[in-house]
């Protein structure tokens, strides 16, 4: 029987720094992360990039735990990733947030 590795979180900010209802752009490692604070409180974090049109989502619009590409209009699920509305068709990657009792946002990026 293997042993599960644990993934590697990496600090991105502190809860304090993010705006609920707006994303924030992180560089972790050179792969370019979009943070969302929503306002049930969650923190999520998923690829920047949207992938219908190679543009930047944490200039999009958040509503609720969707991001919407500023672009075109495609919407992505801050939860799952899964995109809600068209032209997008293929998911968004999403990323593992832990949010530590001193208010650190932590980040283990999907593979």
């Amino acid at each position: 029987m293997s042993a599960v590795a644990e993934p590697d979180y990496i600090r991105v900010c502190s809860l304090d720094e993010l705006t609920v209802g707006e994303a924030a752009k992180a560089d972790i490692g050179g792969r370019i992360v979009a943070i969302v604070r929503t306002e049930d409180g969650a923190v999520h974090a998923v690829d920047d990039t949207c992938t219908h049109a190679n543009v930047s989502l944490s200039e999009g619009e958040v509503d609720g735990c969707a991001i919407e590409c500023w672009l075109h209009g495609s919407r992505f699920d801050l939860r799952t990733g899964a995109p809600s509305h068209l032209p997008a068709t293929v998911p968004v990657a999403v990323h593992t947030v832990q949010v530590t009792e001193a208010g650190d946002v932590l980040v283990a990026l999907a593979d």
